[in-house]
């Protein structure tokens, strides 16, 4: 009997505690749903792309944009390229709903060690679809109120979208990568002056190095930072089995 006393007490209480969880669920969306920028317009979206001019024997002669930008569809980016940037960036991409509860975990988890370390930037956690909810629609504002509105985002675009190919398209195609570079064909031309078909998987996982920091993996001024963060990229590949042991160790 005092068993069952003990489990019944122990079930109340899991249940209340999911009723308070649930209400301030609710509560949270509510406070912070309110007012947020339409999403549905990321549907039809394309970005502004470079304006080139050209003489009458084809050569160029100018280039006109404010960021440099070479729009290409999801279907025709090579599916390593988009391997290193998932495996970098989102593994759980194509599995999850906007938010990534493991993720979050992760990064709450590496932010309590870092507590006290004033010049470590707080880990967000963010998923490819919440870096482009933050990139097209909010602001670069480091707060919770952010993060919590961005979550928000996710989730509707996920729901409103329904095709993560497109949402993955418009992440690699708008992600800023350094050098005025805007998506992953303008970076691999400013980086490498190949079209993204002619990289290596080295050049490849090197661009999916960057988006966290691109200042700080400067092929140049941070060369071996550039090529430390580029061998974590292909170990997270090898990981995760986008390549092989031995394409890995060529590529390093």
């Amino acid at each position: 009997m005092r068993v069952l006393n003990l489990l019944g007490i122990l079930f109340a209480t899991v249940l209340v505690l999911a009723v308070i969880g649930a209400g301030g669920a609710i509560f949270v969306f509510s406070h912070y749903g309110r007012d947020l920028p339409a999403h549905d317009q990321l549907k039809d979206y394309q970005p502004p792309t470079v304006t080139r001019v050209h003489a009458g024997d084809g050569r160029l002669l100018a280039e006109y944009a404010r960021q440099k930008r070479v729009f290409v569809p999801i279907q025709a980016m090579p599916s390593r390229l988009i391997n290193a940037f998932l495996g970098a960036e989102d593994k759980n991409f194509y599995s999850h709903y906007g938010v990534d509860p493991m993720g979050v975990l992760r990064a709450g988890i590496t932010n309590l060690r870092r507590l006290g370390d004033e010049d470590r930037r707080p880990v967000g956690g963010s998923t490819i679809t919440q870096q482009v909810a933050k990139n097209f629609l909010l602001s670069n504002e480091v707060s919770i109120e952010r993060k919590i509105r961005e979550a928000i985002l996710a989730i509707r675009m996920e729901r409103a979208i329904d095709d993560k190919d497109r949402i993955l398209e418009l992440y690699l195609n708008e992600i800023y990568l350094g050098y005025g570079s805007y998506g992953v064909a303008a970076a691999a031309l400013n980086y490498f002056n190949s079209s993204l078909d002619e990289l290596s998987l080295a050049e490849m996982a090197y661009l999916a190095a960057l988006p966290k920091a691109p200042s700080n993996y400067d092929p140049v001024r941070n060369a071996d930072a550039a090529k430390a963060r580029r061998d974590w990229v292909i170990a997270r590949m090898l990981e995760e089995g986008f390549v092989t042991a031995a394409e890995a160790a060529l590529a390093e």
